[in-house]
């Protein structure tokens, strides 16, 4: 690889990086099992279920 081509990897691979930092952040991942725990321990957030008329 000569050096032109290596340097531009480099720019290449920190401006990814760098737009990377400024893009929106994704919500924290939670599992199943965590959801399902925390609609047992609030019940106010659980979703009633259409048959329970």
């Amino acid at each position: 690889m000569n050096r032109q081509k290596k340097l531009q990897q480099l720019f290449k691979a920190k401006a990814k990086k760098a737009s990377a930092k400024l893009a929106p952040k994704k919500p924290k991942y939670i599992s199943k099992a965590d959801r399902l725990k925390l609609a047992v321990e609030s019940p106010d957030a659980s979703v009633s279920s259409p048959s329970e008329n």
